[in-house]
């Protein structure tokens, strides 16, 4: 097996035309059935994703099998050609649109997740009644979420066709919270000029107020600081206090 990627507990190799995501021991069981469900639920409502093969156990560690798609991601071709950043980032809103067309009422509820993630955020007691009124007055709406849309979960093939992967984080809910989590995502990897640029194609591609997707960013902020990432610390917190922009 050939290693393609680290993560903190977790880690994916090639293994012939198959993918294969093996998680350590301290890794719950029931997230990584939560994962798999989320593929098989994502892949039912017919995007370009990789197919789930099986669950498993790979040298007596759980493990997801799912198919391997050969390409690079579409981060690395924004990287490589900053002159197509722009058309890359076209081909990255769209498909975020197609994402949150498609509907899939057994997933998880945007809302309860974020809900769950304020209480565990570890903001005092104010701040956290602050974050759960804004979320709970946010329209509720029922499209498919990635939750952690950006360029590097995205496969782009030798025929140029993209697909998506990491799908542990999908969720049922409101497009604009997944577009302010990517914006937010864009500005944690202190890429400013893509979160730029990325917001004003959703927004634009959407129909959405730029207000509204920064409405969401101090739940989003919130949720994120449960991954306990010391060098995003005071970048959160600063979006978390961020003022009413209504």
């Amino acid at each position: 097996m050939e290693q393609i990627a680290q993560g903190k507990n977790k880690a994916s190799y090639r293994n012939s035309n198959t993918r294969i995501k093996i998680f350590e021991q301290d890794f719950k069981k029931s997230d990584i059935l939560n994962e798999a469900l989320n593929q098989a639920r994502v892949e039912e409502t017919g995007l370009r994703i990789p197919k789930l093969l099986k669950v498993c156990k790979t040298e007596g560690k759980w493990s997801i099998v799912t198919e391997y798609v050969e390409g690079v991601t579409l981060e690395s071709l924004m990287e490589e050609s900053p002159d197509q950043l722009e058309n890359y980032m076209e081909q990255f809103v769209l498909l975020q649109k197609e994402i949150l067309s498609k509907r899939s009422p057994l997933l998880t509820k945007l809302k309860d997740k974020m809900n769950r993630k304020i209480s565990q955020s570890g903001l005092d007691a104010t701040t956290r009644y602050d974050l759960h009124t804004r979320l709970n007055a946010m329209k509720d709406h029922v499209k498919v979420c990635h939750g952690d849309f950006n360029p590097s979960n995205v496969i782009v093939d030798k025929d140029g066709r993209l697909f998506v992967i990491d799908w542990s984080h999908a969720t049922q809910g409101n497009g604009s919270a997944d577009a302010a989590r990517t914006y937010l995502l864009f500005e944690l990897a202190g890429k400013h000029d893509w979160a730029e640029l990325y917001l004003k194609m959703f927004c634009e591609m959407n129909d959405v107020a730029r207000q509204y997707v920064y409405a969401w960013t101090p739940i989003i902020a919130a949720s994120q600081l449960v991954k306990e990432k010391p060098k995003e610390q005071e970048l959160l917190l600063r979006w978390v206090d961020v003022v009413d922009y209504d």
